[in-house]
């Protein structure tokens, strides 16, 4: 296995360069145990390794601690001693949500992939507000959207083409396809995103068919699974860690635990690209500072009266532009609290928790 396997290029060949004469090793990370981390090397070689309190205390924010995708340098210690991450290379692409809860911190699912891969089904999972959620995140990354609607022999064909035409209608560029791992169909067009060298991730919600589906890329039972749940139609297993996987045919996949709620953590520019439909029709709104609501002359409104736009879309655009704006008021009032606290000589020895709760009680 080389590095090249791995996902290594030349823009990471050219960013090692001072490394290598520290004698210094690179590494891709594939698990992260939250006191160490799971480091794969050329070669195939594995190793636990720890970080540095150098990469600890540079990082502003926990999004910039190595995560499951990084390529790091490693400084190989002696018998007996610790293998330490000496530095992160710059990420070429960055899959993250804000983490769950109340929360202003930005969460790393996925680091340097080429493809997001979103599993769902066209039953009770199937949602189009959520995939709007997806693909603004995936944009952001800078990767590739790729859906899977899955589950497909579960739910009859009329149904699975409606739910991957509505999909395609969110997004043209994504790549949509109906699979199921049941019947093993469907998945031709996925073989392109599986060459050495090339990363994806896996999300969406628990139960929708994605351990089987790593099962059935890996060749053999690599996550326990289960049948179908009757009521639910959801699968009894859900992943538990994020984990980084070398596939046996070529390529690399970051599995991800099953998402309960796709939290924004994106910008203006990104969202009125990922909804660029809607802001070409609010520029054409009588008044700039239209709410698009009871506002005379709304042309958003006019649209959904003739039919040219629906009313669950638009609601998910000002539903996310509200989220956005929240979350930019409780990143402004973290940063002004970190600030008070470098001024007055504290360290960063606080937790997120603390700080949320502090956030929280001063926006009361």
């Amino acid at each position: 296995m080389t590095l090249e396997d791995l996902g290594w290029n030349e823009a990471f060949e050219k960013e090692f360069a001072p490394f290598y004469l520290k004698g210094w090793k690179p590494a891709r990370l594939i698990r992260d145990n939250r006191i160490t981390y799971g480091a794969l090397l050329a070669g195939g070689e594995e190793l636990e390794v720890s970080m540095s309190g150098k990469v600890y205390h540079d990082a502003a924010t926990d999004a910039e601690l190595p995560a499951v995708g990084d390529w790091v340098a490693l400084e190989r210690g002696g018998e007996g001693e610790e293998t330490v991450i000496q530095a992160r290379l710059t990420r070429q692409s960055c899959f993250s949500r804000r983490a769950s809860g109340h929360s202003a911190e930005e969460q790393v699912m996925a680091a340097n992939v080429s493809a997001v891969v979103v599993v769902t089904d066209a039953g009770l999972d199937f949602n189009p507000r959520r995939m709007e959620r997806y693909f603004t995140l995936i944009g952001r990354c800078g990767a590739k959207a790729v859906v899977l609607l899955n589950k497909s022999d579960l739910y009859p064909d009329a149904q699975n083409q409606a739910a991957a035409e509505a999909i395609r209608a969110l997004n043209a560029d994504a790549d949509v396809m109906i699979t199921s791992v049941e019947t093993k169909q469907g998945f031709d067009g996925l073989k392109k995103y599986l060459k050495p060298g090339l990363s994806l991730t896996f999300v969406g919600s628990s139960g929708v068919g994605k351990s089987t589906l790593v099962n059935l890329l890996l060749g053999g039972e690599w996550q326990w699974t289960d049948e179908v749940n009757a009521l639910t139609g959801k699968g009894r297993h859900t992943t538990s860690a994020r984990e980084l996987l070398v596939l046996p045919g070529g390529g690399i996949l970051i599995d991800n635990p099953g998402i309960k709620e796709v939290q924004m953590w994106t910008d203006e520019a990104t969202l009125r690209e990922s909804f660029s439909d809607i802001e070409a029709l609010a520029q054409q709104c009588k008044y700039h500072d239209c709410k698009h609501a009871s506002d005379a002359g709304c042309a958003l409104r006019q649209a959904i009266e003739k039919g040219e736009l629906t009313a669950d879309r638009l609601a998910g655009f000002l539903k996310l532009d509200v989220e956005i704006e929240k979350l930019r008021s409780r990143r402004k009032k973290r940063h002004m609290l970190v600030g008070q606290r470098t001024k007055r000589g504290q360290t960063r020895d606080r937790t997120e928790r603390e700080l949320d709760q502090e956030i929280r009680s001063e926006g009361k």
